[in-house]
């Protein structure tokens, strides 16, 4: 018999007697009786097409319903111009949600924006949770603009505050584990963490930035998730580990061992073991992260007094905002030491004598 291949349909040959064909539709499961609509045929071709757009026609939301909202959404400009890896961000809570689009957009009321943020946060985490509530206000945002909705039920909500006490995520590194680090590293790492630790690069866009970003000394680049342009001297620390990064063909600035790009995920399994081991030393404390280093880099900025603008100019950021977050732990000796000063000279000089009535 001749090979028979259709898209979509999983075609195979029992292993043990009869030795019968099977031929089965991946995405939905159905089964198609070959008895019925012999294999090859022109009547088993027409009952695959029939499989298909059923199963098309089951994927289209139904009007008026969160699903349908959503898949306009996306659809949209406003999804469609965002950062590859903001999308990607989105569309894990677009999954999420996705038991549920078939819910009717008028019977979504606070409450029930909230039991979601609680449900999403108690099966992911608090983080996650409450990036669901976001995305959730921002399209129904997008979604009263345009009249599919009277309000927007998660316009108000907040998200669930961390626990007190819990550890500051990503916290700013110390010098002296900044120092253990970069001791510890391969050559073929030591140029990404360079330009994480001292560019204050996000790690993915430390990891896929071209060769073409850095020249003349000046790194010209893009932030990825928030399109902001980056231009700015290279750091003499990111100099010498350009200098020193063994030589390759990839199409990033960084690559592997092998001289091919690094991924995220194989970037995070080479560090892994580095920062286990620099933990059982003692060389580093817990809780040491990649991302870690934009906050270190904010840190040290706010520390040498430059402002929230400043910083996130550096960092690429549209707003100070997430600025203000980064440096909000940052050590401001240098910059209140002259209003202690101050304040106590004039505390001294007319405040510590008492008059007493006459």
């Amino acid at each position: 018999m001749a090979i028979v291949r259709v898209k979509g349909f999983a075609i195979w040959r029992d292993r043990k007697p009869p030795y019968k064909w099977r031929c089965r539709h991946r995405k939905s499961g159905t089964m198609i009786d070959l008895a019925k609509f012999p294999l090859g045929g022109m009547t088993f071709f027409a009952e695959c097409a029939r499989i298909v757009a059923l199963g098309d026609k089951a994927d289209e939301p139904r009007p008026g319903t969160l699903g349908q909202l959503i898949a306009r959404y996306r659809a949209s400009v406003f999804f469609t111009d965002l950062a590859a890896r903001t999308r990607a961000d989105y569309q894990r809570c677009f999954d999420y949600l996705q038991p549920i689009a078939d819910t009717m957009l008028d019977r979504f009321t606070a409450p029930l924006v909230v039991t979601i943020r609680d449900k999403a946060a108690a099966k992911h985490g608090r983080r996650f949770g409450n990036y669901v509530k976001t995305v959730l206000a921002l399209t129904f945002a997008w979604g009263v603009e345009r009249g599919y909705l009277t309000i927007n039920p998660a316009a108000k909500i907040k998200g669930i505050r961390r626990p007190r006490g819990l550890a500051d995520p990503n916290r700013p590194w110390a010098d002296t584990e900044r120092e253990a680090v970069e001791a510890a590293l391969p050559a073929h790492m030591r140029l990404p963490v360079a330009l994480m630790m001292y560019c204050g690069l996000d790690p993915q866009d430390a990891l896929k930035i071209p060769p073409t970003a850095v020249s003349d000394g000046m790194i010209d680049a893009r932030r990825g998730k928030t399109g902001e342009a980056m231009w700015f001297p290279l750091p003499a620390p990111v100099v010498a580990a350009l200098v020193a990064a063994p030589k390759h063909d990839a199409i990033t600035l960084c690559a592997n061992s092998f001289g091919k790009p690094w991924t995220p995920s194989g970037f995070r399994a080479s560090w892994r073991p580095i920062r286990q081991e620099l933990e059982k030393t003692g060389a580093i404390q817990p809780g040491l992260t990649l991302k870690g280093l934009r906050h270190t880099v904010a840190t040290i900025l706010a520390e040498m007094g430059y402002d929230e603008r400043t910083i996130a100019d550096m960092l690429g950021q549209k707003t100070i905002e997430m600025a203000r977050h980064y440096s909000k732990r940052a050590n401001k000796t240098r910059k209140m030491s002259a209003v202690v000063t101050s304040f106590d000279a004039e505390v001294n000089r007319r405040r510590t004598k008492i008059v007493k009535p006459a």
